[in-house]
């Protein structure tokens, strides 16, 4: 983790970052008074650059870059513990989510693996309506230049019907094929009007 210097705060603060993240969100990110619970909550603040309450801190205070790129945001599991603990009742995890969106929107996303395998998970639920854990693996770990990541894992899984060697069939896969596609047009659309639109 990189030391903020408290004397450069004001000079990088962008002080529309807070309406930013609020509006992506849903959420009264200024309603944080740093008690710490969404911190103490996150089975993974020991791996984070930036605990949770620090992220909310630095939302406030307007320092997108630093919170944009940092590891944190792209680490979270989503698991919803700092939400359910929150006493301002701040659906911490949207927020996270949200400066996800934002992060990869602005071109800041520092954990390069972690985007890959958010591509190759949606792109597995566009192709077959649903993931398909045993198609998606072996592509990710190719990608992200590890083959060989868990596959001591599988032989246990295999056995115990956690993957199958073929795709399930779901019914009415194409509306979910739909959706992505649906998706992916108005992107191009915003794109073309001279707009940004949300890249997920």
């Amino acid at each position: 983790m990189e030391p903020i210097h408290v004397l450069e705060i004001q000079k990088t603060c962008d002080a529309g970052f807070i309406q930013d993240v609020e509006a992506a969100s849903g959420q009264r990110v200024r309603n944080c008074y740093q008690c710490g619970n969404c911190s103490a909550s996150c089975g993974y603040t020991r791996f984070y650059d930036y605990p949770v309450s620090q992220i909310m801190r630095l939302v406030q205070l307007g320092q997108r870059d630093i919170v944009l790129g940092c590891r944190s945001v792209w680490l979270c599991a989503a698991c919803q513990g700092c939400t359910t603990r929150c006493p301002c009742n701040i659906d911490v995890a949207a927020v996270m989510e949200a400066l996800r969106v934002m992060s990869r929107r602005d071109g800041k996303v520092s954990e390069g693996d972690v985007r890959m395998f958010y591509d190759e998970f949606l792109r597995s639920v566009k192709t077959f309506g649903r993931v398909f854990e045993t198609g998606l693996l072996p592509v990710y770990g190719l990608l992200s230049r590890k083959p060989l990541t868990d596959m001591d894992l599988a032989p246990g899984v295999l056995r115990k019907g956690k993957l199958t060697f073929l795709p399930h069939r779901i019914a009415r896969r194409r509306e979910v094929t739909g959706i992505f596609e649906r998706f992916e047009e108005l992107r191009r659309k915003g794109a073309s009007e001279g707009g940004r639109a949300d890249d997920h």
